[in-house]
């Protein structure tokens, strides 16, 4: 790709995405090296398990990301395989799970979380760990082969604001500690996105994408695209790495009504992706 691509080369290919995505044909084709394009369905915390179903099926994704209001973490063990059953019958694949929070310094409510995700089929778990629970979650991420993203949640968070934050302490753990980048967190705190994405490496578990009028105002966000966030920058420089992970749009704004704001971001990423393979 011609490094001098405009955004507005982006978004023609965002509309011919999008046009593709109507008739099936963005998800037919896409490519197994390149990274998991999908939902977090936190984006859909206003709606139930099957009206999320039928609402990513319209909006042709293959990946998603589960929040707990998708798949509750507190019913029978036959109840969290059932609600799995329900996005696997429907054509989705699991990318992970979360955000789950690890709050509480106990060994049996984190061995508890673990076993959930596992139930749900979760090989990643996106997380809100505290300094005194992320070092006691490594003997688990072993035990069970579930990979750590923990989801730092900008200038508001008193454990992981940043990026770096985090990988100062996942660092020298076992590989598959890492994180959950957030692009709109990460701006909030003035840290460089794309230089965080490249420092964070291997470690970079998977990420979440959204937009922002104001890099540093929660409230701007806005349709992925509409705003300031170098998110051509972060495709290209996970292209450059050879991320196969996911990128999962989370999209907080709009919840009683998403949908058209949510196939604006998925076209409009789907535009960028195209781009890097032209």
């Amino acid at each position: 790709m011609n490094p001098g691509t405009s955004r507005r080369t982006f978004l023609g290919a965002s509309a011919a995405a999008l046009a593709a995505s109507r008739t099936g044909f963005g998800a037919a084709n896409e490519d197994p090296r390149e990274f998991k394009l999908g939902i977090a369905t936190y984006s859909l915390r206003k709606f139930s398990r099957a009206q999320a179903i039928a609402m990513l099926k319209q909006m042709n994704v293959k990946y998603v990301n589960i929040k707990d209001v998708h798949l509750a973490m507190n019913p029978s063990p036959e109840e969290v395989r059932a609600g799995r059953k329900e996005f696997e019958d429907a054509g989705f694949i699991i990318e992970g799970g979360g955000n789950i929070s690890f709050s509480k310094d106990d060994e049996q409510d984190i061995r508890r979380n673990f076993e959930y995700a596992k139930l749900a089929g979760m090989p990643i778990i996106v997380c809100a760990p505290t300094h005194a629970t992320l070092p006691k979650m490594e003997k688990y991420a072993k035990e069970y082969n579930i990979k750590i993203a923990v989801h730092n949640h900008g200038p508001e968070d008193k454990q992981f604001p940043t990026p770096q934050s985090v990988l100062d302490v996942v660092k020298n753990m076992d590989p598959r500690m890492g994180l959950c980048i957030d692009c709109g967190h990460t701006s909030r705190t003035g840290v460089d996105v794309v230089e965080s994405i490249r420092v964070a490496g291997s470690r970079l578990h998977s990420m979440h994408v959204k937009d922002l009028a104001d890099a540093k105002v929660k409230e701007s966000q806005c349709d992925v695209g509409d705003g300031v966030l170098p998110i051509v920058g972060i495709f290209k420089q996970l292209h450059r790495m050879n991320y196969t992970g996911g990128v999962m749009l989370e999209y907080e704004i709009n919840d009683n009504d998403p949908m058209m704001g949510m196939q604006k971001s998925l076209a409009y990423m789907r535009g960028v992706m195209a781009g890097l393979r032209g």
